[in-house]
């Protein structure tokens, strides 16, 4: 019996209801859909960071955190896969996701899958993704996967460009590859690949070409 996987989804909407919020449902739906057709049991954690901004604010002022900030921060770095879904304010994260991004130890997270989505009122902002979320989790020493989700306002309705996967391709993409880092990273569980203690010779090494090229979607 395989021990389910921990999947932490950390959304910043801060309306109600939120797109950004609906992003991230979207792809932790399509990340444990892809874990389950590969037979891997997955539970999901949904940290609203609207919910803990009092906390957060307590925190970066006091140094200690709060029994619900606690519990979300242990539920982050205890994760076998994180989803990190914010808007997009002046070109940037918003400051409530930075502020509780600040209280993460890099060192909890190093190696940790981590699939990043954003959303904004328009298609300029998409470049949001590469020069802000990223360098932010490479320097927490994640993994990120290939494919970020950036959705504007008119994504919901289909997209027009024909050069560009509409959203539900996007975020079909973007699940399956957390999916293949969750089931392949340390920790977890029954299952998945020979820990680091086993011999060299017992371990499974697939070429890092050969596993982004089983994620490209069959045409």
């Amino acid at each position: 019996m395989t021990t389910p996987l921990k999947l932490t989804v950390i959304t910043a909407g801060l309306g109600k209801p939120s797109t950004t919020r609906l992003l991230a449902d979207r792809l932790a739906e399509a990340t444990a859909a892809h874990l389950e057709e590969n037979g891997r049991e997955v539970t999901t954690r949904v940290i609203e960071l609207r919910e803990l901004a009092g906390d957060i604010a307590q925190h970066l002022v006091t140094g200690f955190p709060g029994p619900a900030l606690r519990d979300a921060l242990d539920a982050t770095t205890g994760a076998d896969g994180i989803i990190a879904v914010t808007p997009v304010f002046n070109a940037s994260y918003s400051g409530l996701f930075k502020s509780y991004a600040d209280l993460l130890e890099a060192d909890l997270l190093a190696g940790r899958p981590v699939l990043v989505g954003a959303t904004g009122g328009s298609a300029r902002h998409s470049l949001v993704l590469d020069h802000a979320m990223r360098p932010l989790f490479g320097y927490l020493r994640t993994v990120t996967v290939p494919t970020g989700v950036y959705a504007a306002s008119e994504d919901w309705g289909g997209g027009t460009d024909p050069l560009v996967d509409r959203l539900p391709e996007r975020i079909r993409r973007a699940g399956r590859e957390l999916a293949a880092l969750m089931a392949g990273a340390p920790g977890a569980g029954a299952g998945g690949p020979a820990p680091a203690s086993a011999p060299v010779g017992e371990r499974e090494v697939i070429p890092f070409a050969e596993q982004l090229a089983a994620l490209r979607p069959q045409r």
